[in-house]
């Protein structure tokens, strides 16, 4: 799944391919954003880890799962 982290004062976002569920990314934002944990944590498919302040996040845009096509069929 595509995640996109906006970072105050920074000109380009973060853009990450994650194996984590929407819910998993959602609870760590929201986990980041009321002050449980200092620090934005997400972790992408090639297992390196992502970390943001949390008083430095602008915004996150969580996507739809990617899903790899196979075949020679329509776009």
């Amino acid at each position: 799944m595509e995640v996109k982290i906006g970072v105050q004062h920074a000109p380009r976002e973060i853009v990450l391919e994650s194996e984590q569920s929407a819910e998993d990314v959602e609870r760590a934002v929201a986990e980041a954003l009321s002050g449980k944990a200092q620090l934005l944590s997400l972790t992408d498919e090639k297992g390196r880890k992502v970390l943001v302040p949390s008083d430095r996040l602008a915004y996150v845009e969580i996507g739809e799962p990617t899903v790899r096509r196979v075949g020679f069929g329509p776009l």
